[in-house]
């Protein structure tokens, strides 16, 4: 008997997030999906979900605060058993976070340390607690940025975060490859609607002509990669960072 797959993705009410949590209900996937402060999003991508034919659970989640996540996977453990009728998940889909512009030289501790709690920690000490409800064979997804290998004018404390999480995701593949789990990376350039990236016409026109593709990227341009990485397609694929910028800063 097949088992439903279900998938954990944060930050999964707008921008990326909601385009990975959309392509994966299309091909089937049950969603539970986190959202930082805005339940009207929240609900709405939920609806989303749901007009697809899928079941999806909302539930609200600070991934900078570690002292949250128990309390936040005893909700998860209760909307699994009422919802999928399941105490597992398949997929963990790592993608809540923001961005910060600032120069070395302008950057402040509490600016770092936000950085830090959120992109690192957060997803360290997170993904540890996932593992208890991850189900054998499961695939993580933790999204990085093109930034973590070329450099961008006011990204350094965000690069560096990201790089860690390249880092962390090849160990995360040695170390649960006895549970049949795999991990992999996904690294996206500047994408443009409805997520953390700051939005204008100038910095759109920036990147589309360092983007050997001649354009911005947007959240579908993701979306489809992750869900490659969640389907038996790729089912020999671990331990990867791949890039999705278009060809950003060749």
């Amino acid at each position: 008997m097949t088992t439903q797959k279900i998938a954990l993705v944060t930050g999964g009410s707008r921008g990326i997030g909601k385009s990975i949590a959309l392509n994966l209900a299309e091909k089937g996937t049950d969603i539970l999906l986190t959202y930082r402060s805005n339940v009207d999003e929240a609900r709405a991508t939920v609806a989303a979900i749901e007009s697809l034919g899928r079941k999806a659970v909302a539930l609200p989640l600070n991934t900078a605060d570690i002292n949250g996540f128990d309390a936040f996977f005893q909700e998860a453990s209760a909307a699994l058993s009422a919802t999928f009728n399941t105490d597992r998940f398949d997929f963990l889909i790592n993608n809540a976070g923001t961005s910060l512009v600032a120069a070395v030289a302008e950057t402040t501790e509490a600016q770092f340390d936000e950085m830090m709690n959120i992109h690192v920690k957060g997803v360290y000490f997170l993904t540890q607690k996932a593992l208890d409800f991850l189900r054998e064979g499961g695939r993580i997804v933790n999204i990085s940025s093109g930034v973590s290998r070329y450099s961008f004018p006011g990204a350094s404390a965000y690069g560096i975060m990201k790089g860690a999480v390249d880092v962390f995701t090849r160990y995360l593949a040695l170390e649960l490859g006895g549970r049949g789990i795999s991990a992999n990376v996904v690294a996206p350039g500047a994408v443009f609607g409805g997520g953390a990236l700051d939005d204008s016409p100038e910095l759109r026109t920036y990147v589309a002509g360092a983007t050997a593709l001649g354009r911005v990227g947007l959240p579908d341009d993701i979306s489809g990669v992750v869900a490659f990485l969640c389907s038996e397609d790729a089912k020999w694929v671990n331990g990867q960072r791949i890039e999705v910028t278009g060809g950003m800063s060749l």
